[in-house]
């Protein structure tokens, strides 16, 4: 987030660094991406993960350190569109061998009321 501080190209990937250390993503096409290797594609979506953590230890005691944290951690619910979500939907078409809207939309819902839980397992934990 904010302004650019610096940034450089490897390959295909921009990487830059913003004046604000929170949060990071990851943008690529779809259809490349679904190209590439089951383990290649589950290190590109939890890239973004891996870099949250990154960032929240590298800024260790401070606020953005927390929010960097947490981001990860929610990032890794399997909710529709997250990372985690992203995740499973990879795994669940290598194990079918092929997409199938039902089985993604099953595993979409399922996954959707699992964060639910986790969620309310965690609030009540701390409450």
């Amino acid at each position: 987030m904010g302004p650019r501080l610096f940034g450089f190209r490897f390959a295909d990937i921009l990487f830059t660094v913003r004046a604000f250390p929170l949060g990071s993503f990851v943008m690529l096409d779809r259809n490349r991406l679904e190209e590439k290797s089951v383990p290649q594609q589950l290190f590109v979506h939890l890239g973004g993960i891996i870099l949250n953590l990154i960032a929240g230890l590298a800024t260790f005691g401070t606020v953005f350190s927390w929010m960097n944290l947490l981001l990860a951690a929610g990032n890794l619910l399997p909710l529709y569109q997250h990372d985690g979500w992203k995740c499973g939907v990879v795994i669940v078409r290598a194990l079918l061998a092929k997409k199938s809207k039902p089985v993604e939309w099953t595993f979409t819902s399922s996954a959707g009321f699992l964060s639910l839980v986790i969620v309310y397992a965690i609030i009540r934990a701390f409450l």
